[in-house]
């Protein structure tokens, strides 16, 4: 499975700081956006955590097969699928003693979404409302569930459009790493094709272009010959519509294309 990656991170139009981190580990089609929460510099830190967390457990898997896991191989989940979701544990971990050692970061978290790809298929796991989403035969298709109080509300009342828009609390988050001790990862399994895009994102994205937009300008990247290949130039165009649409959150994505 031969892959082409990018990913482009933004403060976006009204934040200070930019509290997102991404990581790109090609060498094990690894992928993983994080959006930081906490203030000052606190949500910074801890999606860096995040990030550069899975990216060492799975450098350091690799590297020794016999490496001891810092958590049990859950039943029911192949090899790769456990350890996506060991890796996400782990950085749930050492944000959370982090917070603990140092009183100016209690309080810190962060979502994350990561997708592996493997000879057997691809698995998205994640944690919070960053979101991955799959383009295929010119469709979006979002992969992910949010973890947040607003789409927990939507599983059990019909809202309309405005309703939504209107929701208190909709910014709220049910689950993320840092907030206990243990988290509860979700994972899927994926089919991936030839020519696939996946984009993972924060929601500094997801929620500044509706997804049938994103849709719009996938299809629009991807019917022009000369960008075919160009997926840093589909990031930026994601990212530059986002902060063009008020930009109110940091904006991070990362996208996959499946070679043909």
């Amino acid at each position: 499975m031969k892959l082409i990656a990018a990913g482009v991170t933004n403060v976006g139009m009204k934040r200070a700081h930019n509290e997102d981190n991404h990581i790109l580990v090609p060498e094990e089609n690894l992928f993983v956006v994080a959006d930081g929460m906490g203030g000052h510099a606190s949500g910074e830190v801890a999606s860096e955590i995040a990030v550069q967390s899975v990216a060492d457990f799975f450098k350091m898997t690799t590297a020794d097969e016999e490496q001891t896991w810092p958590y049990k191989e859950e039943k029911g989940l192949k090899y790769e699928e456990n350890r996506l979701v060991a890796g996400i544990k782990l950085a749930n971990r050492r944000i959370f003693e982090t917070a603990q050692a140092d009183v100016r970061k209690r309080g810190m978290g962060t979502t994350i979404v990561g997708v592996l790809f493997t000879n057997n298929g691809a698995y998205v796991g994640h944690c919070g409302d960053s979101r991955a989403y799959r383009f295929r035969n010119n469709q979006l298709e979002m992969l992910t569930d949010d973890h947040s109080l607003l789409n927990d509300y939507l599983k059990n009342h019909k809202l309309t459009p405005e309703e939504i828009e209107a929701f208190p609390h909709k910014n709220v988050i049910v689950r993320a790493l840092g907030m206990k001790d243990n988290v509860q990862v979700d994972v899927s399994r994926l089919e991936p094709l030839p020519n696939d895009l996946y984009l993972l994102c924060s929601d500094g994205l997801s929620g500044m272009i509706k997804d049938k937009d994103m849709e719009v300008l996938c299809q629009n990247w991807q019917n022009d010959a000369g960008k075919a290949d160009d997926v840093e130039g589909l990031c930026h165009d994601l990212v530059a519509t986002a902060n063009k649409n008020g930009g109110t959150d940091n904006v991070t994505t990362v996208i996959i294309k499946i070679m043909a």
